[in-house]
């Protein structure tokens, strides 16, 4: 069985014309329209509007609920709001599914990367910590491993996962499945990444998982401007760091080593062979960060949409019904539709952002100069009622066909810093539902919703998407 695409995920409408053809193209008009920075600052600054409130109670506000925040501003002031936020100081956030296409489509020499960004833990050699010409060079060489047919051979280590992790599930008493779809995800990016098992992997399954949840943490506080010492927040990610550098050297030196070192398929063994345009590789060390980066990204977002797949779907008899049938077959449209709702109803990661380089930014009617960040409020927009008709309602339908979901659907971000691994987490997605639902009989729930839990940088079904499961027979299919 092979999964069918769906449109958003080679979606170009927020994707800007690249130098090196990496990127689906839109048409140069739209880039036109899209890309409207002012070099010569002849237009003077004009913000949108914001909160008088305190800089301080603004970033107090911002720090304890990014979502009420946001929301309580946007529904006051209009979708495009002026505030100064923790981390990122001054900025914009957009809540305007236009203006998200402008500012995503826009250069990247007027518009780059949010400062700071997820390199403060990951690390300087890592895709989030690179702009412009550097950017789009490590994409192209990070991009074979994540499509095609790369993603094709995965879809067997995803379903072992899933069975393995399953072995162990209770039967008829409620259990959260946010752990267990950590652990699934986690050993199916290792797996992907380093093409085997072993010791090593071992040394990870230990290391990430902690590093993961004080690094969410970190990332959205600022860095202290002095070294707290080893017993520190950040002195212990420093620690996990040293652990897993070291478990990193062992493994690149074995990959070197395999005599079957030119056919490998796996992401480690495709970046050691890598090269830029010029014949230059990634140094060690930046390939480290990247794999660190895939290995954080790659899991906790995908786990956290599952958990909040089955939270959804045991409170949606119906939904759960129309599940179970398609999972005895080779389909999976309306289990694509449900992960689709999901990703939009409950959203893992709720913004997206740019910096200003330019001397100033038009942005629709506003003009914001260098310096400000720009944040898309990518919860906001999934919440439109213009775009998803009852919007509050948790319905699979609105995404069944072949049409496009509107331009305010982003679940993984949007133009050259689009999730490279979208395409990944998707498949990934659809092959651990399937298995589960043709394992198991998923028992439905008038429990009251789970409460949206931050764990940082994600949000979290807050009791862990708790599910009732009973094991079948006879599987289906």
């Amino acid at each position: 069985m092979w999964y069918q695409p769906v449109p958003y995920l080679t979606d170009d409408r927020y994707t800007a014309v690249p130098r090196d053809g990496l990127e689906d193209h839109v048409s140069q008009t739209t880039i036109s329209d899209a890309s409207a920075s002012s070099e010569s600052g002849t237009r003077p600054v004009k913000l949108p509007p914001g909160p008088r409130w305190p800089t301080f109670v603004q970033g107090l506000a911002y720090a304890v609920s990014r979502t009420w925040t946001v929301g309580r501003v946007t529904r006051r002031h209009g979708d495009v709001i002026s505030m100064t936020l923790p981390v990122f100081g001054k900025s914009v956030v957009v809540a305007d599914p236009q203006l998200a296409k402008q500012l995503f489509a826009a250069n990247t020499d007027d518009v780059g990367n949010i400062q700071p960004n997820l390199s403060r833990v990951l690390g300087p050699g890592s895709v989030f910590a690179l702009d412009r010409t550097d950017h789009r060079r490590r994409r192209k060489l990070l991009t074979p491993p994540f499509h095609g047919k790369s993603i094709k051979n995965y879809e067997r280590i995803f379903e072992e996962e899933t069975l393995r992790e399953a072995e162990s599930w209770p039967e008829g008493v409620a259990f959260e499945t946010l752990e267990p779809m950590m652990r699934i995800t986690l050993n199916a990016i290792l797996r992907a990444v380093f093409g085997a098992d072993g010791e090593r992997l071992d040394e990870l399954r230990e290391i990430i998982p902690p590093w993961v949840t004080l690094g969410s943490r970190l990332a959205v506080l600022p860095v202290p401007g002095r070294n707290l010492g080893r017993f520190s927040p950040w002195g212990r990610l420093a620690e996990y760091r040293r652990q897993y550098d070291a478990v990193i050297d062992h493994l690149v030196e074995e990959v070197k080593a395999d005599p079957d070192f030119d056919s490998r398929d796996d992401v480690l063994a495709i970046l050691l062979r890598s090269t830029y345009e010029d014949g230059g590789a990634m140094s060690q060390r930046d390939i480290a960060d990247e794999l660190l980066t895939l290995l954080a990204a790659g899991h906790e977002t995908t786990a956290s949409t599952l958990a909040w797949a089955f939270e959804r779907i045991t409170r949606h008899p119906d939904v759960l019904t129309r599940l179970e049938s398609e999972a005895g077959t080779d389909g999976n449209e309306y289990r694509q539709a449900t992960i689709l709702e999901t990703q939009r109803v409950r959203t893992v990661i709720d913004f997206a952002g740019r910096h200003v380089h330019s001397p100033t930014f038009e942005l629709g009617e506003w003009v914001i100069p260098r310096g400000y960040s720009i944040t898309v409020a990518i919860r906001e927009l999934h919440n439109r009622e213009q775009d998803f008709p009852g919007a509050d309602a948790f319905d699979p339908q609105r995404f069944l066909g072949d049409g496009r979901p509107p331009l305010s659907f982003l679940p993984f971000g949007g133009g050259t810093r689009r999730c490279v691994g979208a395409v990944f987490a998707n498949v990934e997605m659809d092959v651990v539902l399937r298995t589960v639902l043709r394992h198991f009989v998923v028992h439905t729930t008038a429990a009251p919703d789970e409460k949206i839990h931050s764990r940082g940088v994600a949000y979290t079904p807050k009791a862990g998407g708790r599910v009732v499961l009973r094991r079948r027979a006879t599987p289906l299919a």
